[in-house]
């Protein structure tokens, strides 16, 4: 029997190991949690539950941290994240260069003394030059734009 509970226990402490290992060549933080699902598994081998006990330990406290903490987590990393180069784009407003039509394959914009080529997301929307588009995504190398209608 010792025996037994000795092989369960350098399983759960292999997989713990793998999943580590995984976790810091990866830095996604999802294998971290299935870790302390199996070192909380590894603890209840070595406090004598059986198998089917462990692994219900492993499933149950994985998924649990899974779900419960990885947003916390991720939210917390990803506090003070500043968008940088074409990805600060998104959301600002632009002027229109060359007149934009999807149909004719032709549309530019200028923001921050930079030429974009540019398209809007309805085939049939056609921008003239000077009109204020807003960029909503980034396709490749081209800005995606829906034209910003003047309050009067």
């Amino acid at each position: 029997m010792e025996l037994i509970l000795g092989n369960r226990a350098m399983l759960w402490l292999g997989l713990l190991i793998l999943l580590l290992v995984i976790e810091i060549a990866t830095l996604q933080l999802t294998t971290i949690w299935f870790a302390g699902g199996a070192l909380a598994a590894f603890i209840a081998t070595e406090l004598g539950a059986n198998a089917t006990v462990q692994w219900a330990v492993f499933l149950i406290l994985s998924f649990a941290l899974l779900i419960l903490t990885r947003p916390v987590a991720m939210r917390y990393l990803n506090k003070g994240h500043v968008k940088t180069n074409a990805d600060s784009l998104v959301g600002r407003t632009a002027v229109v260069s060359k007149e934009i039509n999807n149909l004719a394959q032709t549309g530019e914009v200028m923001i921050s003394d930079v030429s974009w080529t540019a398209r809007t997301r309805e085939s049939g929307c056609v921008i003239p030059e000077g009109g204020r588009v807003k960029i909503c995504a980034i396709e490749g190398v081209k800005l995606i734009v829906e034209e910003v209608k003047e309050e009067k």
